[in-house]
Formats: C-alpha cells, sequence, structure tokens
C-alpha cells in the first residue's frame, strides 16, 4: 500500500461512502449492484474490488458461473435483459472517453430503468470508478476483504 487514504483524509473515505449510501437506499437490487460494480472493475483492473464484489455478490446468493463468465456477458445466456442493458451503461461510462456515451446504449437502459433507478445506476457506475482509482492508485492490499453479507445470506437461505 502507498498510502492508507481512509486516514489520510477521512473526509474523502465519508464523501464516497456518501454515494454508496444514495444507492443502497435505491430500489436497484444488491446483485446487479454486485455485476455493475464486479464489470467496472474488471476494465479497470482493480483487484482489490473484484475481490469485494465477488465475495458480496455469492454473499448475496450470485452464481459462480454468472460470476466466472461476466467479462464475456454478450456472450452468455444467463443474463437478463435488465442485466445486459446495466452492464453496457456500465462500460459505456467506464469507457467513457472511448464511448461518448452512446445513444443506443442509452435507450436500452432507459428501457430497463425508470429516472429514478437510472440515476441511482449511474451513480453506483460512478462510486465504484472512483473506489476502483483510490484502490488501484493507493495499491490496496487484496485478500483480506470479509463480506458483512454473508451473515444475511446464510440467515435467510433456510427460510
Amino acid at each position: 500500500m502507498r498510502i492508507d487514504y481512509r486516514k489520510a483524509c477521512p473526509e474523502a473515505l465519508r464523501a464516497m461512502s456518501g454515494l454508496e449510501e444514495v444507492v443502497e437506499g435505491s430500489t436497484l437490487e444488491p446483485k446487479l449492484l454486485e455485476l455493475v460494480k464486479m464489470r467496472a472493475s474488471q476494465l479497470n483492473g482493480c483487484a482489490y474490488c473484484l475481490d469485494m464484489h465477488s465475495k458480496d455478490a455469492r454473499a448475496y446468493g450470485e452464481s459462480e458461473q454468472r460470476l466466472h463468465v461476466l467479462a464475456a456477458w454478450r456472450e452468455a445466456p444467463f443474463y437478463s435483459e435488465q442485466e445486459r442493458a446495466a452492464l453496457a451503461w456500465c462500460e459505456a461510462l467506464t469507457l467513457l472517453p472511448q464511448t461518448g456515451a452512446p445513444d443506443d446504449v442509452y435507450a436500452q437502459v432507459k428501457e430497463q430503468f425508470d429516472e429514478e433507478e437510472l440515476v441511482a445506476l449511474t451513480l453506483a457506475i460512478v462510486a465504484i470508478n472512483g473506489w476502483n482509482r483510490f484502490a488501484v492508485g493507493f495499491r490496496s492490499a487484496v485478500g483480506r476483504y470479509v463480506s458483512p453479507h454473508t451473515v444475511v445470506a446464510e440467515a435467510t437461505q433456510g427460510t
């Protein structure tokens, strides 16, 4: 790790956490959000966030198969139209200089989400791209993350 940005500037951590609180308060499904966070993290090469969000996705009940083929989601038959739209939007915004957020991708995502959800999805993409830059830029240690959602997922499996 280069520096511990959490200690160096706690205000930055609070600001980023505020973005997450808005997203978590939305009606978007946690599993969908984890797929989006993982896809952005794949594109950005962020091992820390891939470790974290793969663990969170599994804790929410996401399948190993869907996580393993996420990088090739266009060719895989087991993502919903809504997930495909969210992943396309994620890629368009994460790779903004190359894509320019094309109208066809916007039209696709607009069909699948209402306006409030679309803003929340966009904010989730903004946030994960920010977190990726902190984790990659400051070389956050990879592998120690334990999902706080594991207990919730395990507790609800028997019901």
